[in-house]
């Protein structure tokens, strides 16, 4: 233990360990508040766009709208893949779409000029080559696993509705199109996540953006990080009806076991990303003639409430999912649009952690045997 004498503390999972400093997103788990920037999460959902808020995480500030236009042009640039890519998401068409996604961004380096540069400057255009590029490619994996051929990108269309243009082969309604914005911009950050933080440990090695994000979707890919909102429809199938929420809750209380959607690792409080999402689910579900769902969940929440002071609280994964649910999204495409909005969070983590990189190397307590001598294999005793 390097000389020290005292007893090491351990921290397991890095509980209450802060890494490093940001400048980018201020997450208050007791008040359950969230920033992007310094700007509320609340104003940015009621007022801001994917793209704005793309542009005000990687760059540092709100764009004025000649910026805007800049940066919406480039991410319109980057949305065709390379035709190479497509042969391989062809090849591992049957694999989960977590693990296409992770092979396509991977097999995505071999085509990108610029993959070994990791000045700022280079990181940053490859990053939002990357937030578009991830987009067609869950959606082009989703059509080539129906025997279908990809939609081409649009040129015309914003990022939110060209991924739901992509994925469902039509033009979405405005009104879907907004909520799937508003999605995006709840998930583009949030800090030091497993999947940012495996990012942000890739970077410390020197490697390069795209094996980051390529670490990140593989972090993603585990149900103890993105799985929830794969979940949250399966229970609330399993409720069937809201007069049935209180029962099951009991139960599963009962049994110590977690009921779905509800809980953070950060948020004592109502995650604030929560509340922009269920607006969302109630519309949604009114308007495809599905109101059962909404009042299912509602149901849930409001049975789960005594345990609120107990800061199990609901999440944003609660909504989410049942939002993809109403849209006809297939379960398993739940955590990869996930992704798909995440990318320019997982970039600005590259970027804080190459402006001022340290390989990121945590020790272990070793509580194994003391120190004893090795036994020539002749000597050993055993059946």
């Amino acid at each position: 233990m390097n000389g020290d004498t005292a007893e090491p503390q351990v921290h397991r999972g890095l509980i209450g360990v802060c890494f490093d400093r940001s400048p980018t997103t201020r997450i208050d788990g007791r008040e359950g508040a969230l920033y992007y920037r310094g700007y509320s999460i609340h104003d940015l959902a009621a007022q801001s766009s994917f793209e704005e808020t793309a542009c005000l995480l990687l760059k540092g500030a709100l764009p004025t709208q000649a910026e805007l236009d800049a940066f919406d042009a480039e991410l319109k640039a980057a949305r065709p893949l390379p035709a190479p890519v497509l042969d391989i998401v062809r090849i591992v068409k049957n694999a989960h779409p977590m693990d296409v996604l992770r092979t396509a961004v991977s097999a995505l380096a071999a085509f990108d000029p610029e993959v070994a540069d990791n000045t700022a400057e280079a990181t940053l255009r490859k990053g939002i080559r990357l937030t578009s590029q991830v987009a067609t490619a869950v959606c082009a994996h989703h059509m080539i696993r129906q025997g279908k051929e990809p939609v081409p990108p649009s040129d015309t269309l914003g990022h939110a509705a060209n991924f739901l243009y992509m994925l469902k082969g039509e033009t979405p309604s405005a009104e879907a199109a907004a909520l799937m914005d508003t999605d995006m911009v709840l998930h583009a950050e949030h800090g030091a996540n497993a999947s940012s933080f495996a990012a942000r440990v890739v970077v410390g090695t020197d490697a390069n953006l795209h094996a980051a994000i390529t670490a990140a979707v593989a972090a993603l890919s585990g149900p103890g990080h993105g799985g929830a909102a794969e979940n949250v429809m399966r229970m609330a199938k399993e409720i069937g009806a809201p007069e049935n929420a209180a029962a099951y809750v009991r139960a599963k209380r009962a049994a110590r076991e977690p009921v779905t959607g509800f809980g953070h690792r950060v948020y004592r409080a109502e995650d604030p990303r929560a509340r922009h999402m269920r607006e969302g689910v109630k519309r949604l579900s009114a308007e495809m003639g599905q109101p059962r769902w909404y009042e299912v969940l509602e149901a849930v929440v409001a049975a789960m409430q005594p345990y609120a002071r107990h800061g199990i609280n609901v999440n944003v994964d609660f909504y989410a999912g049942a939002v993809y649910f109403l849209h006809g999204v297939p379960e398993d495409l739940f955590v990869p649009i996930f992704a798909v909005g995440r990318v320019p969070g997982w970039t600005v983590q590259a970027l804080e952690q190459f402006a001022n990189n340290i390989l990121i190397r945590p020790l272990l307590v070793y509580d194994g045997p003391e120190p004893r001598p090795y036994v020539p294999i002749g000597q050993r005793g055993g059946a």
